[in-house]
């Protein structure tokens, strides 16, 4: 199974840029980098990376006429040129890249392993175009969360397991045993494994409550989704500073391993 084609508009991929990039995601694009030490000169692919946050932070140690920006999604792609028309940006899927066996000398993928159909297929492919490193790094587990746990509390009691579950996808290869062995699986010997907090911080947890439940807008009741907010926002109180900012902290995986899988 590859990735499905899906659309998704411009408005949403701005939101994407303008709202996860700076709460969470900068921040794990910084600590991706340090992790995989990318050198002057090396050729990088960026895998399912959206708007690009993660390849724009690695042209700045390679160079950027050494970077591809890999996406299914054309409104990302959009984004990402108009902030760094340099960087070479692709559209392809991560089950079947675009590229002849050890193209890149290094390989990344941020945020993304979890939403693949086939995640073994992604990562065997990105040990092939890899003639190095393949590093990945994804949410850990939603019992290590505790912003997370909390919102998951309230969006048990008001909207049930199916709402829990689908908001528990995003931390559906979060679990170390589990992860090690999708790696194996794809033919990937793991190196290095390090796990780390991080936080999802915005000014205020209305505006949390805002993006964090946005998925889950279409499966309740306005009047229960109500309630739930109003319950969610009690959860993540001790999350708030002085200002009502919330850092609501999230577990984190990194991973990387030898490329050249076949």
């Amino acid at each position: 199974m590859t990735e499905q084609p899906y659309t998704l508009s411009a408005k949403k991929a701005e939101f994407y840029e303008s709202t996860f990039v700076p709460a969470l995601f900068q921040e794990w694009a910084r600590r991706l980098v340090s992790f995989a030490a990318p050198s002057p000169g090396q050729r990088v692919l960026d895998v399912a990376c959206g708007t690009g946050v993660v390849a724009r932070e690695i042209s700045e140690h390679v160079g950027q006429g050494h970077v591809v920006g890999l996406d299914l999604n054309p409104a990302m792609l959009e984004v990402a040129r108009r902030l760094d028309p340099q960087i070479r940006w692709e559209q392809g899927d991560a089950a079947g890249l675009p590229f002849k066996d050890g193209s890149f000398d290094l390989v990344v993928s941020q945020a993304a392993l979890m939403f693949f159909p086939d995640r073994v297929a992604a990562l065997r492919e990105m040990g092939r175009v890899s003639a190095g490193d393949v590093v990945v790094q994804v949410p850990g587990r939603l019992s290590r969360s505790a912003g997370y746990t909390a919102l998951a509390r309230a969006v048990r009691r008001h909207g049930g397991v199916g709402a829990v579950e689908l908001l528990g996808a995003y931390f559906a290869v979060g679990e170390p045993t589990e992860l090690r062995a999708l790696f194996a699986s794809a033919g990937l010997a793991v190196q290095r494994f390090e796990t780390w907090t991080g936080a999802t911080r915005l000014a205020s947890v209305d505006e949390f409550l805002a993006v964090e439940l946005l998925p889950l807008a279409d499966h309740l009741d306005p009047t229960v989704g109500e309630r739930l907010r109003v319950d969610a926002a009690q959860e993540l109180a001790p999350f708030l500073d002085a200002h009502g900012a919330i850092a609501a902290p999230i577990e984190v995986h990194l991973v990387a391993a030898q490329g050249g899988a076949r």
